[in-house]
């Protein structure tokens, strides 16, 4: 019997593997987002009328993930699995256990590496080689479920956040196409995390992306490349101005901003409060 699957989303990664599934034969019986007023500056924020409308799917707009209607609307579709992606609310137990089967998150780093948020920036600050893309379990915890597959995202010292994005857009669409199946049979494998290995990740705040004097090169650089579109970017205070800066460069002797070992100089930059 055909499994009936739901969807929450409000940001692009979750609305690329929505087109996925369709794209490869696939149809969904619920979709579910945030309500149209609702974070509207978050990163990649998305609205799913058209697709709905596309395709025919009901669609449900919500306050949080936890509300007893969307509970209700589960169970009124009778849904097998409900995917949870782009989604920074938590879901509760009544949730996960709504669906047959449970529920679905992705998580753009190899988990157990990096639970938590802010994963694309802090991939880059902390100068990694390789991150990727987690689909797994959801459960009660932050990113800590049973794994259902990964695919490796490689990196080196000029990749940006705009750049990274859009690999971890594609390695969503990936995993979607070759778990969906799977997934749609119920014949996933599940693998355990190994706690032991685990990192957390906090969250980052637009102000977080400060250029401070007392940064080196090396630490100016990557937090410029870690907080670029789609992020706030990263910024460095001149008396009453905020100078936003999108890319740049270093340099032991050059002017610019000064920083403990050299400056950084501003290629693509806006100047606020003139």
């Amino acid at each position: 019997m055909k499994k009936k699957i739901a969807f929450a989303t409000c940001v692009q990664l979750g609305l690329s593997c929505i087109e996925e599934i369709y794209r490869i034969g696939g149809s969904l019986d619920l979709l579910i987002t945030l309500k149209d007023e609702k974070a509207k500056n978050k990163s990649g924020r998305i609205y799913l009328d058209e697709i709905a409308t596309e395709h025919n799917a009901p669609i449900l707009k919500i306050d949080n993930i936890n509300d007893q209607e969307v509970l209700s609307v589960l169970k009124e579709h009778q849904i097998d699995w409900l995917f949870i992606i782009g989604w920074s609310q938590i879901a509760r137990k009544d949730v996960l256990e709504t669906p047959t089967y449970g529920c679905i998150g992705m998580h753009p780093t190899l988990l157990p590496v990096g639970r938590g948020r802010a994963a694309i920036p802090w991939a880059i600050i902390k100068g990694l080689d390789e991150t990727g893309v987690t689909m797994f379990k959801l459960d009660e915890g932050v990113d800590t479920g049973d794994i259902i597959g990964q695919g490796v995202i490689k990196l080196d010292q000029d990749t940006t956040a705009t750049e990274l994005y859009q690999k971890v857009d594609d390695m969503h669409i990936t995993l979607i196409a070759k778990y969906w199946n799977d997934i749609v049979n119920n014949n996933i494998t599940l693998t355990k995390q190994n706690d032991a290995d685990a990192t957390e990740w906090p969250g980052r705040k637009p102000e977080d992306g400060e250029i401070l004097s007392g940064m080196t090169m090396d630490e100016a650089g990557k937090l410029v490349r870690a907080v670029t579109h789609p992020y706030p970017g990263a910024f460095y205070k001149d008396g009453d101005k905020t100078i936003r800066v999108w890319s740049a460069k270093t340099d032991k002797n050059d002017g610019g901003i000064k920083l403990s070992d050299g400056y950084l100089i501003p290629i693509d930059y806006e100047i606020e409060g003139l």
